[in-house]
């Protein structure tokens, strides 16, 4: 169960890069169903599976925290896409990616900090992130789309992962 766990992280990875490389403008929904499912699943196979080596719980420990940089763009595109409450074409939505630009390559920064903070054992860690994060964002965010946009993102960004962390701590304690 722990090398199929490894397999279930590294289809993550392709399946996350894949779709991040695909644009905010174009991919739907479908994309961030497949991830959350596969998720679920290295999840439930993490959960199931007997204590693994040393190699086996390293390699899920790096594949966990690609997991949580590459796949949290389309996720958070998707959650962000929801959350919308206006979709009409004539003003600034939560959801454009104009919004808060260079988000994305901010968010894969944030996963990956998020991921290994929780894995070192440092949890404290995440208040830290977040106060940076909005500390670096704090002109931008007095115009409510952009704090729209900053808190949802935020929220499922940093949502992802968690879990992608969770996986990889199931393997690493059997």
């Amino acid at each position: 169960m722990s090398i199929a766990t490894l397999a279930v992280q590294g289809v993550l990875v392709l399946a996350g890069t894949l779709l991040a490389l695909r644009g905010e403008r174009v991919r739907g929904p479908v994309g961030a169903v497949l991830l959350l499912l596969l998720l679920a699943a290295a999840a439930l196979l993490a959960w199931r599976a007997a204590p693994a080596s040393d190699t086996v719980r390293t390699t899920g420990l790096l594949l966990g925290v690609a997991t949580a940089a590459t796949g949290g763009g389309p996720i958070t595109t998707a959650v962000l896409r929801v959350a919308d409450p206006d979709r009409g074409p004539s003003r600034r939505r939560a959801s454009d990616p104009e919004v808060l630009r260079g988000g994305a390559w901010i968010g894969v920064l944030e996963r990956i900090a998020v991921a290994g903070t929780l894995l070192a054992g440092w949890q404290e860690g995440l208040a830290v992130l977040i106060a940076v994060k909005g500390l670096g964002r704090f002109n931008e965010l007095k115009a409510p789309v952009a704090a729209e946009r900053f808190i949802i993102g935020t929220l499922a960004s940093g949502l992802w992962a968690v879990g992608c962390a969770g996986v990889a701590t199931l393997l690493r304690n059997p």
